[in-house]
């Protein structure tokens, strides 16, 4: 059985930093791409960053023009975890974060976590 479980999120000042992470289970990371993703009250998902079985390779990782230059994707294979370092966090951040994995193979995304809450406020 598969699964994606989401931590590091909380309160956390503007300005400030987290670190989330997504343990993953019962896949093999290396034939996956994995995203984050997120949901703000009253908004639909959006996709923030994505990183591909190839890692950098092929010319990614990738992110919403929003985020890009704070957060940061990365994944460790070995210990079968994919990260999001998310520095200098805004207010407009604040929404339940999930990680996600793809195979490629179907339309859509395979797998997702059951997220992870970050609130950013003073």
């Amino acid at each position: 059985q598969v699964h994606l479980v989401e931590s590091g999120g909380g309160l956390v000042q503007p300005g400030g930093s987290l670190r989330l992470s997504c343990a993953v289970s019962g896949i093999d990371l290396n034939e996956y791409s994995f995203g984050w993703f997120r949901q703000a009250p009253g908004k639909e998902r959006e996709g923030i960053a994505c990183i591909s079985s190839k890692g950098e390779r092929d010319g990614g990782p990738f992110y919403r023009e929003s985020v890009e230059g704070r957060f940061t994707i990365s994944r460790d294979n070995a210990k079968n975890m994919i990260h999001l370092q998310m520095n200098n966090l805004k207010p407009e951040d604040t929404a339940v974060y999930y990680c996600a994995a793809d195979s490629g193979i179907a339309a859509s995304w395979d797998y997702w976590g059951q997220g992870t809450q970050v609130t950013v406020s003073s």
